[in-house]
């Protein structure tokens, strides 16, 4: 059996952040990893990081402070947030970044006017500067590793705040593109992968990849080490100071999802890759658990002609298709029953209101119903504007027409229909209050002013419907941790050599998804303080 001081379980974001930090405080590191590719959610994600009063928000003169994020997440607490794991992220968070940015781990920027969900609670800030973004990165600086990158076929050749997903009014132009295509840029996600990566490589954490660890290896209470299998052969490792678990979410294990998550969950946007393999040996360890019934929600549109690359069916977070003009969902009945445009997170919880008449979920299926104004205008999943529309979404010359097609009452949609029509021609929505907030701007049509900037009639054949499904962007339940990322056994006290981040713990902000970010800030900020707390524990 080898031996080293820290064993580190998965490479997404928190991984590689803990593996760095138990490094740079004199630990030896081995990082491990189940799949052959590197990265997880974090590798197909936005990469954006939510941490208050953080650095480069000081370098701009953006005032922040413990205070106001304290007061911004406990406004929105219903009972899941335990201040131990709070006050550490907040108060952890700058220190984490400042970290990574010191090693060139990362180098991120403001994500301009981004701002925070929830703006009506204290400690809100409606400018944005809590969201940061990633800088370019040029894929050939690491080698042959570059292509272990989860999904890195797939190019990402621009930062988010150069998109409209970022709350730029268009993208650069193709030829730019085209020339970061050929250098191999990359931004978003890719890029906060492959620095970690990169910095990893550069102190000689090298990942292991194909490791399934079958359990975790115990002397006494104490957990030493790991057991499992590489290659279809035998593979064990121990470590002196701690094992960290950062594997991801649960949110592809069918069984964990049944047994645990509240509500139907049809459309995960996260790659296959996040099967509860970390909540299995936490539990097996005698963890006590947390925020099991909780999840990042999102609503998300299936993409039948894209799979995953590994056959199961994808999913993506859908933000500007309901945003934009000449949009709306509507439910099985043919009737709105949402502001479209409010935060993905937030909005997530829609699909799962419950109708005890009927037994059944009131709002799905739903569908986003749209225009020929929109199809020229708008994006529509991998669907540019002014591309043709995939077969897969459904169409016709009248709204009755598409109501027939949906199956749902055509007199109910047309009513609908008519009614937001009026609603947008004034410019004002006074069932759902779409446009009324600076968040619900961020996505919209941003050449146009006031309300319009999301509210457009849909009035011009053909008229288009598409599902849209209940989806999240990973779990944010699993074993429960202290301030210092130990995870607690179910007496409450740490067990010694067990550690724990990102999605394969309990969020530290309990359900509160804060703003862009808000999965990315807790589990870069969670890795780090494992990273610090593992590499100084007795051996």
């Amino acid at each position: 059996m080898s031996n080293v001081d820290v064993i580190v379980l998965g490479t997404g974001a928190a991984g590689m952040a803990a593996a760095l930090a138990a490094h740079e405080a004199g630990a030896k590191v081995a990082l491990v990893e189940r799949f052959d590719r590197i990265g997880g959610t974090s590798a197909i994600s936005g990469g954006v990081i939510w941490v208050a009063d953080n650095p480069r928000m000081r370098a701009a003169g953006m005032p922040d402070s413990r205070e106001e994020a304290l007061a911004y997440f406990r406004s929105l607490d219903h009972g899941d947030l335990v201040d131990e794991t709070l006050e550490a992220f907040v108060d952890k968070g700058p220190e984490a970044l400042a970290f990574l940015e010191s090693i060139d781990a990362l180098k991120v920027a403001v994500l301009p006017g981004y701002p925070d969900y929830y703006l009506d609670r204290p400690g809100a800030k409606p400018e944005g500067s809590r969201a940061l973004d990633h800088d370019l990165f040029d894929l050939p600086e690491l080698g042959d590793w570059a292509a272990k990158i989860y999904a890195i076929e797939e190019p990402k050749p621009l930062m988010l705040r150069e998109t409209p997903l970022g709350g730029a009014t268009s993208t650069p132009p193709l030829e730019v593109l085209g020339q970061r295509m050929a250098a191999r840029q990359c931004g978003f996600g890719q890029a906060m992968v492959a620095r970690l990566l990169k910095a990893c490589l550069a102190r000689g954490i090298e990942p292991i990849l194909g490791v399934e660890t079958k359990r975790l290896v115990k002397d006494g209470t104490r957990i030493t080490g790991i057991e499992g299998t590489r290659d279809g052969q035998p593979f064990a490792l121990s470590a002196a100071r701690g094992v960290i678990v950062s594997t991801g979410g649960f949110e592809w294990d069918t069984e964990l999802r049944q047994t645990f998550l509240r509500g139907p969950v049809t459309a995960p946007a996260s790659p296959p890759t996040a099967r509860g393999e970390g909540l299995g040996l936490a539990m097996a360890a005698g963890a006590k658990l947390g925020n099991m019934t909780s999840a990042w929600w999102a609503p998300t549109l299936v993409t039948p002609d894209a799979p995953w690359a590994s056959g199961e069916q994808r999913a993506q977070i859908i933000l500007i298709e309901r945003t934009v003009p000449h949009s709306i969902m509507v439910n099985r009945s043919g009737k709105r029953f949402c502001n479209e445009a409010a935060n993905y997170s937030a909005l997530g919880g829609v699909f799962h209101q419950f109708d005890p008449a009927n037994y059944d979920y009131l709002n799905l299926p739903a569908y986003l119903i749209f225009d020929a104004q929109y199809a020229e205008r708008y994006p529509l999943g991998l669907r540019m504007p002014g591309q043709l529309i995939p077969d897969w979404v459904m169409r016709a010359d009248t709204l009755e027409a598409l109501a027939g097609q949906i199956g749902i009452d055509a007199a109910a949609l047309t009513e609908t229909v008519a009614r937001f029509n009026v609603h947008a021609d004034e410019g004002h929505d006074p069932d759902f209050g779409r446009g009324t907030s600076a968040y619900d701007h961020f996505y919209g049509d941003r050449s146009r002013e006031g309300a319009a900037v999301t509210l457009g009639a849909i009035r011009e054949a053909p008229f288009y419907a598409v599902e849209i499904s209940s989806g999240l962007l990973g779990t944010n339940g699993g074993p429960r941790t202290d301030g210092s990322a130990r995870i607690l056994g179910h007496d409450g006290q740490p067990i010694p050599g067990l550690l724990g981040a990102g999605n394969a713990i309990a969020c530290p902000t309990g359900g509160v998804y804060a703003g862009a970010g808000g999965t990315l800030g807790p589990a870069i900020t969670f890795g780090y303080i494992a990273g610090r707390s593992a590499a100084a524990a007795n051996t």
